[in-house]
């Protein structure tokens, strides 16, 4: 029998949307039917008094279609949410006739089209998420008339234009995200009048000119992830001053020049810094005060200048007992190793140092990072013998000290590296064999002893490592 049901456009509109969708693979909406009242159909939630659909999540269930415009119809939806499925089309204008919603959910869809500009009718939208679509055309000016607007991500689009001083308007904004399109332009100094901005993501795009010097100023900023634009200019000495809540951030693969500013060590709270690929001089600073650092990357800079005391700064960094990776590659760093880089955080996995200019020995406290499961030391002039103390790198997968003027014999601690699938030693100046107990590396995949000095026969134990597949050179050695 059939349940009564009342009458409200509501029953009417969640059929016309149930009909919009071609593909339900699990099933979701056949409970979607008159037997039962539409308020207990699988993903809606009511108002028990008034019997009106308050929430509509059907997220994640691989559904495809399109969204009906009937979907303007459920005047008392606050919560609106289809994201990570199939919908396709154009997202209806009808969506702005929703007067009392507060979270509108799209993303991870193939929504097509621009954005419906009269969303100004969602006058107590909270959180507008139309992530991951193919959204074209500009971000609507309107927008900045939402005043309630907390959360902003139109993120992994297709739009163009500019980030349009209008967002200055939408004065409760906490969260912007607007990476991976194909914006242009510099940020609107309007965007440093919103007081409580905690989070801004614009990489991936082709914003230009340096960064707002406002920006500076907004205590808020809790993290800013401006990676791969083409920013330029330099950021201002007394940057980090007032940013007490920093946690990330990243200019990665843009323009930005000049040195990192002393002020660095003030963003006490700073656990990402990521400013590889510009075009950073100068020496690096203490980094000592940040104890919450995990990710420090300094890449393919011009800092350093070939001096004794490029790497100091290394020194500081015992401190930050939290650190995971270090990568300092494709620098001007010049000097030694310290001894005291044997004192980094147990923590750390990953440590970058190829391509600079450094030289001497390679410390032998460097063995007590035992967490490290990739050492990259290439393309450097490093002397002497790779430390015997390597062999407690337990967890060691690519190990890379090629292009340097290494001496003496590989050690026997090579048999101890069992997660090793990348050895690069070539272009250095090892003598003597190779040792067999290298035949404990079952899972290396690369290894490369190009132009060195190596003698005697070659181990049958290298031979018998079935998963050596993608590389063996062993070429331009004395008596091979």
């Amino acid at each position: 029998m059939a349940y009564a049901l009342p009458n409200n456009s509501d029953h009417f509109s969640l059929l016309k949307f149930k009909e919009a969708i071609s593909t339900d693979p699990f099933g979701i909406l056949l409970s979607w039917n008159t037997s039962i009242h539409f308020c207990q159909w699988y993903g809606i939630t009511c108002n028990s008094k008034l019997q009106r659909v308050t929430e509509l999540n059907l997220e994640g269930h691989q559904l495809k279609g399109f969204l009906s415009p009937h979907i303007g119809n459920l005047s008392y939806m606050t919560n609106f949410s289809i994201m990570n499925n199939n919908f396709y089309g154009e997202i209806p204008q009808e969506v702005g006739r929703l007067s009392r919603l507060q979270k509108l959910y799209l993303g991870n869809n193939s929504f097509v089209g621009e954005i419906p500009t009269n969303l100004t009718g969602c006058a107590h939208l909270t959180i507008l998420y139309l992530f991951g679509n193919n959204l074209i055309g500009k971000i609507p000016i309107q927008i900045g008339s939402l005043q309630k607007l907390q959360s902003l991500n139109v993120g992994k689009n297709r739009l163009t234009g500019g980030i349009s001083p209008f967002i200055g308007n939408v004065s409760s904004l906490i969260y912007l995200s607007v990476i991976i399109n194909n914006l242009e332009g510099d940020i609107p100094l309007q965007i440093c009048s919103l007081k409580s901005l905690a989070f801004v993501y614009v990489s991936l795009n082709n914003l230009a000119g340096p960064f707002p010097y406002c920006f500076y100023n907004m205590s808020c900023l809790t993290e800013i992830d401006a990676s791969i634009n083409q920013f330029n200019g330099s950021l201002p000495p007394s940057m980090f001053h007032t940013l007490p809540n920093l946690r990330t951030f990243t200019i990665g693969g843009n323009e930005v020049s000049g040195p990192i500013p002393v002020s660095i060590t003030n963003a006490s709270m700073l656990s990402r810094l990521q400013i590889s690929r510009n075009y950073f001089t100068g020496q690096v600073p203490s980094l000592g005060k940040l104890q919450y650092l995990s990710f420090l990357s300094l890449e393919k800079n011009n800092l350093g200048n070939n001096s004794i005391n490029d790497l100091e700064f290394l020194k500081s960094l015992t401190n930050c007992s939290k650190l995971q990776i270090l990568g300092l590659s494709a620098n001007n760093f010049g000097g030694h190793l310290p001894n005291s880089m044997g004192n980094l955080s147990t923590q750390l996995t990953q440590l970058y140092l190829g391509g600079n200019r450094i030289s001497g020995e390679i410390p032998a406290s460097l063995g007590n990072l035992i967490g490290l499961n990739l050492l990259m030391i290439e393309q450097n002039s490093i002397s002497g013998i790779i430390p015997t103390t390597f062999g407690k790198f337990q967890k060691m997968q690519k190990l890379s000290l090629g292009s340097n003027y290494l001496s003496g014999q590989i050690g026997a601690f090579i048999g101890n590296l069992s997660q090793l699938f990348f050895l690069g030693l070539e272009q250095n100046m090892l003598q003597g064999n190779i040792p067999p107990n290298i035949g404990n590396c079952q899972k290396l995949q690369e290894l490369d002893l190009y132009q060195n000095n190596l003698t005697g026969t070659i181990p049958i134990e290298i031979f018998n490592l079935s998963s050596l597949t993608n590389f063996l050179d062993l070429t331009e050695n004395s008596e091979w």
